[in-house]
Order: structure tokens, then C-alpha cells, then sequence
């Protein structure tokens, strides 16, 4: 019965009933991973009220967390890997596409490389599943369908592209590796649109208010152990009431602690633009505003007028995200999930606002391209992988279509950046191509529909 609560609540039921109608017939639950809410509800629905419980430590010293920023996911995996060619591991993606590009993609790097997710036939799933447990050094890129009933001892790491939405799938997730005892890493990276991908799903599933806040309190935990300076495994631990030392040795943070500074001007200057603009614009938005940048969305809107133009142009791009991205996390400012993505205020950034609150954050290192490095970036920025041929075509096709149809130039519809960012992102809804760096809300409504309608047909006919 393990993930108890979360994808058996069929079964949940049924045996609550059961429980009721043969109370006297001796029986056991048990579970993997449980925090106190959810183990208190097993006891009640199960009429186990006075039974004994015997709970096992949640810690795994020899497991490793280090958990960072996500800029250019691939090139941090390989990164990660390099020293890893000849181990075990998983790779965990979100969608089934993209565990068909990662593991197609390690494989040209010289990894050995295995998809695995629900849309493969059962036969081609086993025999992946076959050689990941009988062969070494064998890489499994996979969704959460794979994993339970696992038992392969020395898989040496598990790293997640994607961010888990919750810290009980997280270390369920994250205990495959190492169960040798022996020393194993549990890597991940996360971003922003990670963030609101995964709100999105817990706000439009089919489950009642409760549970749809239960999923959101889950991933706001989540989200703090992602963003805290301290221990990770203090806080993982505290998450499951199992006590922890202060620092156990093992994580990102204990061994390289973070560096933090005073963000609460740059936090000051990033409210204050939200709140000037009207609480209606995403973070691309919020970010050209800050820095400065005259360009058609700010100019159409009059933001160039605004005392908060230009105010944030000494602090680089990528430190802006990370200052946006951790004011969301920390519930400063959310993310309006029914409109356009648009950065809206919390009542818990009056005081920051107000100067009675200090703020610090944890502070990313940034390196600014040079001139000729960011040339060749932009160059790299328009080679298309093989896998991803026929999707580029057919969104080049279409800016044709419409540019020809508007009488006016293919790059005024997109830039070739914006279409190969719709690559990497896959946008599958209006709100989710907001978020896509050229992509405003005059352009949305003019062009976005058709670009998200072929990005749909191809995750379709692609199975992701």
C-alpha cells in the first residue's frame, strides 16, 4: 500500500469499508512513506485507534541532496553525469516526451540510455526494465511510472529534471537510490515555470477544494526544501517528524553552504514594478520594466513612464529570475494560474513592501556572457535536434503562414529564440506560451492559437 493517500484513495475506501464490516478480523497497514497526517488518517479509517505503530527512520545518510537553479537543464545533467558513465542511475522527467529526447539524447553522449513510461508497449517497458536490473551501468530516463517494486540495490544516483510535486514523491523517488548502503546522490533542478506547471495541475484536477488545497500545501513544502539554506536533511526529515542534527554532513548546503544577501530592495523594486504595471504582466515583463528595455510590449503599454522603469538595470537577468522565483516560493507574490501567468501581490508583502521587513535570499552566482560566447550561445540557440525536426518545421511553417497572411516580415510574427524556446518548453496552454520569452499578450492573441494547437497535435501524436 505504498503512496497511501495519493494513488490507491479506491482502495483507501474499500477497505475502510471492509474494516467496518469485519472489525474483528486481525489486519495490517502498511505504507512506504507517510507524514503525521496521513498516518493519523490511515488509523481512523481503518478503525486502528489504539493499535500499536511501528515507524522506521526516514534517514538515509548515505544518500547525498543537492538540489539547484535550472538554467540549461542538459548541459547541467551532463555536468552532473560526466563521472558517472559506468554507474547505475534514474533520470526523472515529467513528461513522456521529454524521457524520450533525454534518453535519445545521453545516448549520443555515450551513456547507455533506456526510456521508460506508460506510452511504451508492455513488452518493450519490460525488457528496459530487464536490462536496468540484470546489467550494469544502465541509465533508466523515466516518468513515475517506473520505480515501485524496484528493489535493484546499487543504483548510484537518481536526479530529477522536473520538479516532484511533493516531498513524500520526492523521497520515495530519491530512496531508490543506494539501498546498498553505500554512498549515492539524489540531484535535482528546478525552476519557476516548474513551479507553475505543477499548480496548474493540482488546480485543474478533478478533486475537491480539500484536496485540491491538501496538493498545494504538498508542494509549498516542497518548495522550502528546495530554497532553504539550511540542512536539506533537516528539513526532509522534520517533513516526516523524524528528528535530524542540525547539519548532517551530506547535502548541498552542508558541505557548500549558500551564499544569502540582503534582497530586500531588489524584492522593494520587483513588488513595486508588479504593482505599477497593474499586477497583469509575467516575469519577462516584470523583468524589461525593471531593466529598462524599450521595447514593443513596454512601449505599447506605456511602461517606459513608469517610475519603476529602468530602476533594477544594474542587476543581470538571471539574478532577477532567481529574486522573482524565491518571492514566489516564499509566497510574497503568486502566480495568477486562470489568466496569463501574471505576477500578482500577497498580503505577506506588505511589510517587505513597506520597509519593516528585511528579506534575504539566497544568492545565485551569475556570470555574464562575453560578447563572443553569447554570439555563439545565440548561434547554438537555432540547431534543432533530430527528434525535434518536424515540430520546428511545422512551427516555421505556420510563423510563414501567418506572416504571409499579415503582410509583414516571419520575424515580427516570432524569432527564431521564441520558436526553439517553444521547443524546449512544449507549451500546451495560452498561460504556459505567456511564458515564453517573445510571447506577449497582443502577439498571444493574434498568433498564439495556432502555435499552440500544432505544439498539442505533435505532444498527442508523440504521447508525452
Amino acid at each position: 500500500m505504498s503512496q497511501w493517500g495519493h494513488d490507491f484513495r479506491a482502495d483507501y475506501l474499500s477497505l475502510s469499508l471492509l474494516s467496518e464490516r469485519f472489525p474483528n478480523i486481525p489486519r495490517i497497514a502498511l505504507t512506504a512513506t507517510a507524514d503525521i497526517r496521513t498516518r493519523k488518517e490511515i488509523i481512523e479509517r481503518l478503525s486502528l485507534t489504539g493499535s500499536n505503530a511501528y515507524i522506521s527512520g526516514f534517514d538515509r545518510p548515505n544518500i547525498r541532496y543537492a538540489i539547484a537553479n535550472k538554467t540549461t537543464p542538459k548541459k547541467q545533467l551532463l555536468a552532473f553525469l560526466q563521472q558517472r558513465k559506468q554507474e547505475a542511475g534514474i533520470v526523472y522527467c515529467l513528461s513522456r516526451k521529454k524521457v524520450e529526447d533525454t534518453a535519445q539524447w545521453l545516448s549520443e553522449q555515450g551513456f547507455n540510455a533506456l526510456p521508460y513510461h506508460a506510452g511504451l508497449t508492455a513488452q518493450l517497458r519490460q525488457t528496459h526494465q530487464n536490462r536496468f536490473l540484470r546489467e550494469d551501468g544502465v541509465i533508466i530516463v523515466a516518468t513515475i511510472a517506473f520505480g515501485m517494486g524496484i528493489d535493484k540495490p546499487d543504483v548510484r544516483f537518481v536526479a530529477h529534471l522536473d520538479l516532484p510535486k511533493s516531498i513524500e514523491a520526492y523521497y520515495q523517488e530519491t530512496g531508490r537510490a543506494g539501498r546498498d548502503g553505500q554512498p549515492a546522490d539524489a540531484w535535482m533542478i528546478y525552476g519557476l515555470q516548474d513551479v507553475v506547471r505543477l499548480q496548474q495541475m493540482a488546480q485543474g484536477s478533478d478533486g475537491s477544494e480539500q484536496f485540491k488545497r491538501a496538493e498545494q500545501h504538498k508542494l509549498e513544502a516542497m518548495l522550502g526544501l528546495c530554497e532553504v539554506t539550511s540542512c536539506r536533511r533537516k528539513v526532509l526529515l522534520s517533513y516526516f517528524a523524524d528528528e535530524a542534527p542540525s547539519q548532517c554532513g551530506n547535502c548541498d548546503n552542508c558541505q557548500l553552504p549558500p551564499v544569502t544577501w540582503d534582497a530586500t530592495e531588489a524584492a522593494q523594486k520587483v513588488l513595486s514594478c508588479v504593482y505599477r504595471t497593474g499586477q497583469r504582466f509575467g516575469v519577462v515583463h516584470v523583468m524589461d520594466v525593471l531593466q529598462g528595455k524599450e521595447n514593443e510590449k513596454v512601449l505599447q503599454h506605456g511602461h517606459q513612464k513608469l517610475s519603476t522603469f529602468g530602476i533594477g538595470s544594474d542587476i543581470h537577468e538571471a539574478q532577477w529570475r532567481s529574486v522573482i522565483r524565491q518571492l514566489v516560493v516564499r509566497g510574497f507574490l503568486r502566480v495568477d494560474l486562470e489568466g496569463y501567468s501574471a505576477l500578482q501581490l500577497t498580503d505577506l508583502c506588505r511589510p517587505v513592501l513597506k520597509g519593516e521587513q528585511l528579506l534575504h535570499l539566497r544568492k545565485e552566482e551569475v556570470k555574464a556572457p562575453s560578447t563572443k560566447k553569447a554570439a555563439a550561445k545565440s548561434y547554438r540557440k537555432t540547431q534543432i535536434s533530430p527528434e525535434d525536426q518536424e515540430l520546428w518545421d511545422e512551427l516555421r511553417e505556420c510563423r510563414k503562414y501567418l506572416a504571409e497572411e499579415h503582410n509583414v516580415p516571419p520575424y515580427l510574427i516570432f524569432h527564431d529564440a521564441t520558436l526553439k524556446e517553444m521547443l524546449d518548453i512544449m507549451p500546451m496552454s495560452r498561460s504556459e506560451l505567456l511564458t515564453i520569452t517573445g510571447v506577449g499578450e497582443r502577439k498571444m492573441e493574434k498568433y498564439g492559437a495556432d502555435f499552440v494547437e500544432i505544439i498539442c497535435r505533435y505532444a498527442g501524436a508523440s504521447g508525452s
